[in-house]
């Protein structure tokens, strides 16, 4: 077995809008800030220490109660301008799918590997779990914005494979409103091969 060991590295990204899921559905619309707890954003329906499992843990019987690594959802503009060209619709809103903030800066946003932390100006911490696979949900939510288009329910989930942004949960509390510069430092990385 090989090993390729890649160095830690600092990179600068900026907020460009924040996004708030405090609506009946998963939807998000947008705010002059987001208030940051250890619990997630104040007021958010993804927001808590705990969650319960469902598909993305098929190691757990769906509804076991679980740690919160998915309090936040990132997204990127051009990786969503991508995902609508890829199933052919003039723009994706990131509050279609349920996105809490929209980060510029950074190219391959979706690929920013798990442990990287996300400092913003003013304090605040988001820890990166990992990326945000496409669902059917966000698929669905898509089409309700599109007329005539019932086919993004599925078409979403494969065309918008690592552009969906990222899942990360609040390591250190705080406000993040948009044109809040960030710091995102990638820990190292080990490559099995």
């Amino acid at each position: 077995m090989s090993v390729e060991i890649v160095k830690a590295r600092t990179l600068v990204a900026m907020v460009e809008a924040v996004y708030l899921a405090d609506g009946p559905g998963f939807e998000t619309r947008a705010v002059d800030e987001l208030e940051l707890t250890f619990e997630g954003i104040s007021g958010d329906r993804h927001a808590g220490a705990t969650r319960r499992s469902g598909g993305r843990e098929p190691w757990y019987p769906r509804g076991t109660e679980m740690r919160n690594e998915r309090q936040i959802s990132i997204v990127a503009r051009d990786e969503l301008a991508r995902a609508a060209s890829a199933i052919d619709i003039a723009v994706l809103e990131p509050e279609w799918i349920g996105a809490n903030l929209v980060i510029g800066g950074l190219d391959s946003l979706s690929l920013l590997p798990p442990r990287s932390r996300l400092f913003f100006e003013g304090g605040a911490t988001i820890a990166i779990d990992g990326e945000n696979a496409p669902c059917r949900a966000s698929g669905a939510a898509i089409a309700r914005h599109v007329a005539g288009r019932d086919d993004l329910t599925l078409l979403f989930p494969k065309a918008a494979r690592h552009l969906r942004g990222l899942v990360g949960y609040v390591e250190k509390p705080g406000l993040v409103r948009p044109g809040t510069e960030i710091s995102v430092r990638i820990p190292e990385q080990r490559l099995y091969r």
